[in-house]
């Protein structure tokens, strides 16, 4: 996990009803969460996360054109919403929120984190050296 990305995800709580957030690769695995948020109970949810935007990207014909760009996943339930981004390549983010929780602060916040989150997850081209002798 990168704690150095963690401290980023706390930014997502300061909007009020938003409760945990977290950062997983395509494959499900947890590459950070806010610093309130088990551990292993972080390793669940970026597991199911994984589950579910893999079980949204394949309903894009639904909506007539099978070629469109998967964009977010939005769940309700009877307490609350999780809410899963692309994050970059072969990442998401994913937050859950309490039933009061403004949709379009959280989605902006989200956005927001999404362009820090894509400066720290691209690694700078190498740099052209010449060629060796």
């Amino acid at each position: 996990m990168n704690d150095d990305l963690s401290w980023m995800l706390d930014s997502a709580l300061e909007i009020p009803g938003a409760l945990h957030a977290v950062l997983i690769s395509a494959d499900g695995l947890l590459m950070a969460r806010t610093q309130d948020f088990d551990k292993d109970d972080a390793d669940r949810v970026a597991a199911a996360m994984s589950g579910v935007q893999s079980l949204s990207r394949t309903l894009a014909f639904f909506c007539e054109d099978p070629h469109q760009a998967w964009r977010q996943t939005l769940v309700e339930f009877d307490g609350g919403w999780v809410f899963l981004i692309s994050a970059g390549e072969g990442a998401y983010l994913g937050v859950s929120a309490s039933p009061e929780v403004d949709m379009a602060d959280i989605t902006f916040r989200m956005q927001q984190l999404v362009a820090q989150l894509g400066k720290r997850l691209t690694t700078p081209p190498r740099e052209n050296l010449g060629t060796r002798s």
